[in-house]
């Protein structure tokens, strides 16, 4: 098994994030570690890290940053009144995939989401990700949505 820690992300870390972000072909939304988009970046982490409802984390293999992943805890009416957990921006450094290390993340995101007493974990992928939605299944997700978005 391969040595792996994972904790909460810290400033010093951003650039390690944005850089796993930037190798996504399929979802790429024009992330890059720039001059001109530091200062968004900045300002996003921060108010995530400000957050009680938000955490973002990061995979560390010998001290090097080799995936990240978010989580949001939302409150729900239904389920009477059951905390949900989302996780987004899921990411394994490419030359760092099939290692395990997903589904190590993926544990300790049921774990944390637990600890903070939600009920559900849930997550989004998008379509044209075949390879995640294969690997979501094989640890134990389901597709059970439909999901939509609107840009506004």
């Amino acid at each position: 098994m391969i040595d792996l820690q994972i904790r909460d992300a810290e400033a010093a870390d951003l650039e390690a994030i944005i850089r796993l972000h930037e190798e996504d072909e399929l979802g790429g939304r024009g992330d890059a570690w720039t001059a001109e988009n530091r200062d968004a970046y900045e300002k996003a982490f921060t108010a995530i890290d400000r957050s009680p409802d938000n955490r973002l984390f990061v995979a560390l293999q010998d001290g090097e940053v080799v995936g990240t992943f978010q989580l949001t805890f939302i409150p729900n009416l239904t389920g009477r009144g059951a905390l949900r957990t989302k996780v987004e921006s899921v990411k394994v450094k490419r030359s760092k995939r099939s290692l395990g290390i997903g589904a190590r993340m993926m544990d300790f995101a049921a774990d944390a989401a637990r600890a903070r007493g939600a009920s559900l974990l849930e997550l989004t992928s998008q379509k044209s990700r075949k390879d995640a939605h294969r690997f979501y299944e094989r640890i134990g997700y389901s597709s059970s949505h439909e999901g939509f978005k609107r840009k506004l």
